[in-house]
């Protein structure tokens, strides 16, 4: 049974009965699905997220996630890197993407609601200018948090 469970867990090998259109709705809804067992795998039960975790990993920065609010049903947290830099003998810190998250508990998805409204990075400036619709911002955000958390993973953090 436990070999069952873990085929479960990586939605990367799951059959699919049915193909989404690229970008469209229902395709955004098994993204949210993607996000929520990524972010298991970082973080652990999702229902017991309270307060401020941090992960520390040589050759990355530091993984931040900071819960905002909690209920039944949802819990609302950001989750950014911290940059530390020196400049003129200075220490300063900043933070990116500054991702708001929702996780639905019941329907088991998360959520990325919103980023940082300015990036730093080229990239990022310029996918963003693509971007004009409600859907398409949802799936740029989306696609964005769930790239991230992979990577994160494959990096070594964890928020457990």
């Amino acid at each position: 049974m436990e070999a069952w469970s873990a085929f479960l867990l990586d939605d990367s090998v799951l059959p699919s009965r049915w193909r989404a259109a690229p970008r469209s709705f229902a395709a955004l809804m098994g993204l949210y699905e993607s996000n929520y067992r990524r972010l298991q795998a970082l973080v652990g039960d999702l229902s017991t997220l309270a307060g401020e975790r941090h992960s520390h990993v040589a050759g990355d920065c530091e993984l931040i996630l900071r819960v905002a609010e909690r209920s039944v049903f949802t819990t609302d947290f950001e989750l950014t890197y911290a940059f530390d830099a020196i400049e003129d003998r200075v220490e300063s810190r900043s933070t990116a993407p500054d991702m708001q998250v929702r996780v639905y508990h019941d329907a088991r998805v998360a959520e990325a609601l919103a980023w940082a409204p300015q990036h730093g990075h080229a990239l990022l400036r310029g996918w963003r200018q693509y971007v004009q619709r409600g859907l398409d911002q949802r799936w740029a955000r989306n696609v964005m948090l769930n790239k991230w958390l992979e990577y994160c993973k494959d990096r070594g953090h964890s928020l457990r």
